[in-house]
């Protein structure tokens, strides 16, 4: 579980409901055709942008974003070097059947002991990183165009809300509910932006990123093994993808 995008998302809203109680009744914060306005219409407006196949598969990559935990570096770093021995003292064949934590290396291990080329392993797992990439970045773009689309939403329905307003000025009973939907729509859209569609955006994005570095350096782990390169080399090679921080800090543990 990725506490940071939980605690984040749960700790803004968190903060605004809080704020609504502390400024009086809780109920005047909820109007039903506000609501229908920007959830309603952001939802159909980026569906329309995408359609209906991508659009539901972004809630998929994020569930499991949010959910599943990335591998640490170090960790794979270690695991790669340990299958690199393992693979110098009895061969390729020796790493079939080993128990590792990651399917990407898994499956790249496959490769290795059905005795495929290295171009053929390259390109292979190379096309499964792509793809990845492809999904969570498809799903950011999504989550990114809802937090787009919500604020202008919002004001849609601020202007809906003005008319109704404007068409009853001689009715002061119809101002107050036609006032409310001018104000809360926006409310509800730059809420929804900034404190749900927009962190979800920036944190697939992010969590595709490293997901890339990991399986970059997953596949120039097992092409140098495939090589026979000496396990201390590839250590040195697949040190080069962490942070400088980190690295100096592995090496003085090292």
């Amino acid at each position: 579980m990725d506490l940071a995008t939980l605690i984040g998302l749960l700790g803004a809203l968190a903060l605004i409901v809080a704020s609504m109680f502390m400024s009086g009744e809780i109920g005047m914060f909820v109007n039903a055709p506000s609501l229908v306005i920007v959830v309603g219409g952001s939802v159909f407006a980026v569906m329309a942008k995408f359609g209906l196949g991508q659009f539901l598969s972004a809630f998929k990559v994020a569930g499991k974003s949010f959910v599943n935990k990335l591998d640490d570096p170090l960790d794979m770093i270690d695991e790669i070097v340990d299958l690199a021995d393992a693979a110098r003292k009895g061969g390729l064949l020796s790493l079939e059947g080993k128990d590792v934590s990651n399917g990407f290396l898994q499956k790249g291990i496959q490769l290795l002991v059905d005795g495929h080329d290295p171009d053929v392993v390259r390109t292979m797992l190379s096309k499964d990183r792509s793809l990845a990439e492809r999904r969570h970045r498809g799903g950011s773009s999504i989550f990114a165009s809802l937090g787009d689309v919500a604020p202008a939403m919002g004001m849609i329905g601020t202007l809906i809300g003005l008319v109704a307003m404007l068409a009853n000025m001689d009715d002061p009973k119809a101002i107050g509910p036609a006032m409310a939907v001018a104000l809360l729509t926006t409310l509800y859209g730059a809420m929804l932006a900034n404190a749900v569609f927009l962190p979800i955006a920036d944190k697939l994005r992010l969590r595709a990123a490293e997901e890339y570095m990991i399986k970059s350096m997953i596949i120039d782990g097992l092409l140098a093994i495939q090589n026979g390169q000496n396990p201390r080399v590839i250590d040195t090679i697949l040190r080069t993808y962490l942070p400088e921080g980190k690295r100096d800090a592995a090496d003085a543990a090292s």
